[in-house]
């Protein structure tokens, strides 16, 4: 069989549905861009408004919409004033050219009195309502004065009820005329322009009266409409409250029957409870509306009329494009776009922050970058540049003038600068003093000895002088950049905690307070911040039971099962029982706790001590423990460790490492005061999640860890804070475990003891001799201990602080909820 010839069977061409679809969604976007333009940019909208408003009556007689809606566009876009005029001429000549030419006139009068009050009158925006409601207040006396020749108390009740409106009329223009010429609009809408612009709108179609297409009201179909756009997207009660104020108004307008306003609201609220169901479950809303009240109020003969107009305005609602409706419910509060869009702005402005607060790191990163760049040891070439410096303003004080300078530096170079170079290395290192063998060389061989001795003892002052402070300056800008890299972490941490976004948890709101009600438990209000394991954070608000201890006895015993692991009452305020409520704040609990004990004394059992000590509880899940001993004793000594207890508390609140926060604290207390006045310091980081700590002993004695009958002992070497040296934390870690006591103390306590050899193994004895594991306890035995031995005297200041790593029990068990499904 012969084979088939392969292009008879290939494709000629394919249908690209995604290029058809692409090209119909951009023509789409092209009529709508260039509808736009023709309608808003141009102001051609501003022409068929004017038309509408121009023949809208109130009370058959009364016009008071034309001037106030000219005034308004007058004021805001003057240069569509004249569209505007020519819609409202155009839209009055509909109705009799008596009444066209009356709103010429107006319009006329207006213009030339506002232009000559404006010179007089500061704010336009609150002047413009009076002129409006006394132009055509005195305009319809007028009117009613040429018409009949005479005035009735009747007449001057209309003109003032036209003053009136026009008055409250151009207050509404003035507020709703910007949503029909801003394209964009950043702004949400506020209440008061929301009614506003349902006015203007009910106005409009006030317009309409009177016209019909194949026997349907346009005026209804409109009305119904604007009912259903305004239910479908802001629910019952926007709809309802669209439906009563566009029925008002038509039946002020028509001078008719309620009936039609009672549908509108009707059909409001009935379209906005069924909003659920998109566009058709509105739709049915104003179809059902239009069934009830057209069989209980009007004949059956117009029923199917009231039917029709009911259907062309549900067609019309079926065939608005969903961007239309999309956009306008970004201004109306209660919408899901309103809160999407304010939502939106919030995370716009968080991430602004977030950014802005990350450029701040970035700065103080690259500016440690920049200290820590310059802060580079001096090199080998560096070094020999110096010493030939220093050689060089030695041999012009000494060689230049000498008789066998060019013997010594000419002929004999090497040999001359190795002599000098010697010395002045063996000055540097011996202060001064040189080896005997080097001396007797030397005389032998320079006729000026004695004078180069001196020279290079006054020059090696200035150079060592030289030298440390450069060294100073080194550590200076070490300290600086770890000070400046530590803010920079800091400040790149709450950069990232900016812009963690608040989790929705609805459901498990929801299921949390079904659960805890279903157990009898009353709860007003349920707020979940965080579900993260080991992080969790609710917040609840329930009635106030004269404080029984609901929260910490039911609530969170339930909360531990409902979740799966312990949760505690963080914070319980009832201040506001008053009010019948009380606010209380569910953490997750750490896995360990820490039972602490102090026990201090001042030198000869005075009333200040030199130390000082602190027990914090970082927000971190950390526990601090520090010591401080100021040096000697009395007010002075207190101040400095006080104050470095203090400064290391509040740095470490920030959350700044703990060994940037001690090199702080060290060029701060360094940098503060010329008195050789230092500090130890003794510092303990507990982490109450896994029990590991981190020791930062500066000029501190050791620490001792009892576990059972072991002793371990925790010791590093650093000098102590305050003094500008090579400063270097040495930080030393351990594992603590359940049961375990950590036991710190000041040089008093340690060094206390007399008649002791080794105060390390009398201290080890002493603490493993302990029978009782109570922090308070062995903290006062080992006071009372050291003293003892001490035949009761206290040479020095005493500070022992203990502490008791435990495990950490809820003190209520976990109480079951059948209901409420495990981490939902």
């Amino acid at each position: 069989m012969e084979k088939p010839n392969a292009s008879l069977i290939e494709p000629i061409g394919e249908v690209n549905l995604h290029s058809s679809k692409w090209e119909w969604e951009k023509g789409v976007k092209k009529l709508h861009n260039y509808l736009e333009s023709f309608f808003i940019k141009k102001g051609y909208l501003l022409l068929l408004v004017g038309f509408l408003l121009g023949r809208a009556l109130i009370l058959s007689k009364l016009t008071p919409f034309s001037l106030p809606f000219f005034a308004a566009v007058y004021l805001i876009k003057r240069d569509r004033a004249p569209l505007a005029l020519v819609g409202l001429i155009a839209g009055a000549a509909t109705i009799s050219i008596e009444n066209a030419g009356f709103t010429f006139v107006a319009v006329l009068l207006f213009l030339v009195v506002f232009r000559i009050g404006e010179k007089w009158i500061k704010s336009g925006i609150k002047s413009l309502p009076f002129f409006v409601g006394i132009i055509l207040g005195l305009g319809k006396l007028i009117e009613s004065f040429i018409l009949t020749g005479q005035l009735t108390f009747y007449d001057g009740m209309m003109a003032a009820v036209q003053a009136s409106l026009s008055f409250i009329l151009t207050l509404i223009f003035l507020q709703s005329i910007p949503l029909l010429t801003v394209t964009k609009r950043r702004q949400l809408l506020k209440t008061e322009e929301i009614i506003g612009l349902i006015i203007m709108l009910a106005s409009i179609m006030t317009g309409t009266i009177g016209w019909q297409v194949y026997d349907l009201s346009v005026e209804h179909i409109m009305s119904r409409y604007l009912v259903l756009v305004f239910s479908f997207i802001a629910g019952a009660t926007v709809g309802s409250t669209v439906g009563v104020v566009t029925g008002l108004i038509f039946s002020l307008a028509s001078v008719s029957s309620f009936t039609h306003m009672s549908l509108l609201a009707f059909s409001g609220v009935l379209g906005g409870l069924l909003k659920e169901g998109k566009k058709i479950g509105v739709s049915i809303g104003l179809f059902i509306a239009t069934l009830l009240i057209g069989m209980y109020g009007e004949g059956g003969g117009s029923l199917s009329q009231t039917l029709l107009e009911s259907a062309a305005a549900i067609l019309l609602f079926l065939l608005t494009p969903q961007v239309f409706t999309s956009r306008l419910a970004k201004y109306i509060p209660g919408t899901s776009e309103y809160t999407a869009e304010q939502q939106k702005y919030m995370r716009k402005m968080r991430d602004v922050t977030a950014q802005r607060v990350s450029q701040f790191s970035n700065v103080f990163s690259a500016l440690s970058n920049s200290f820590s760049q310059m802060d580079v040891e001096p090199s080998e070439e560096e070094n020999m540049r110096e010493m030939d410096y220093f050689m060089s303003n030695v041999t012009e004080k000494t060689c230049q003038t000498c008789f066998k300078k060019e013997q010594c530096w000419a002929k004999n170079f090497n040999t001359t600068y190795s002599y000098m170079e010697e010395i002045i290395h063996e000055m540097d290192q011996n202060d001064g003093v040189i080896q005997t063998k080097l001396t007797r060389e030397w005389d032998k061989y320079c006729t000026r000895s004695k004078r180069v001795y001196d020279v290079i003892q006054t020059e090696l002052t200035f150079f060592q002088a030289n030298q440390k402070l450069k060294k100073q300056v080194r550590e200076s800008r070490r300290l600086v950049a770890d000070q400046l890299q530590g803010v920079s972490e800091v400040m790149e941490n709450f950069s990232k905690e900016i812009q963690r976004e608040r989790e929705n948890h609805y459901r498990q709101e929801e299921q949390i307070m079904e659960a805890l009600q279903d157990f009898g438990i009353q709860i007003e209000q349920v707020e979940i911040y965080s579900l993260e394991q080991g992080n969790v954070d609710i917040e609840m608000t329930i009635p106030f039971y004269n404080s029984h201890g609901e929260c910490e006895k039911l609530i969170a015993p339930m909360l531990s099962d409902i979740l799966g692991e312990t949760i505690v009452v963080q914070k319980e305020d009832s201040a506001e029982y008053l009010n019948g409520l009380c606010h209380a704040n569910f953490r997750s609990s750490k896995k360990f706790i820490v039972q602490t004990g102090v026990a201090h004394a001042a030198k000869d059992g005075g009333f200040i001590s030199g130390d000082s000590y602190s027990e914090i509880e970082l927000g971190l899940g950390k526990y601090a423990i520090a010591i401080s001993d100021g040096m000697g004793n009395g007010e002075r000594a207190h101040y400095e460790s006080n104050e470095t207890i203090q400064l290391l508390q509040k740095i470490l609140q920030t959350g700044i490492e703990e060994q940037v926060a001690i090199k702080s604290i060290n060029s701060i207390l360094s940098l503060r005061t010329t008195d050789e006045i230092f500090s130890t310091l003794d510092l303990a980081m507990i982490d109450l999640q896994n029990a590991s700590a981190k020791f930062l002993k500066i000029g501190s004695t050791p620490s001792f860890i009892k576990r059972g009958n072991k002793i371990i002992k925790i010791q590093a070497s650093n000098l102590p804070i305050g003094m500008l040296e090579e400063f270097e934390v040495d930080v030393v870690s351990e594992q603590l475990k359940a049961g375990d006591l950590l036991i710190m103390m000041s040089d008093g306590v340690f060094e206390g003891p007399r008649h002791v050899e080794n105060y390390e193994l009398w201290m080890k004895r002493k603490i493993q001799e302990l029978q009782t594991d109570d922090p308070q306890e062995v903290a006062d035995l080992i006071m009372e201990e050291v003293i003892r031995t001490s035949s009761g005297f206290i040479d020095d200041d005493m500070t022992v602080t203990v502490a008791k790593i435990k495990h950490n029990t809820p003190k209520w068990a976990s109480i079951p909820v059948q209901k409420m499904k495990k981490r939902a």
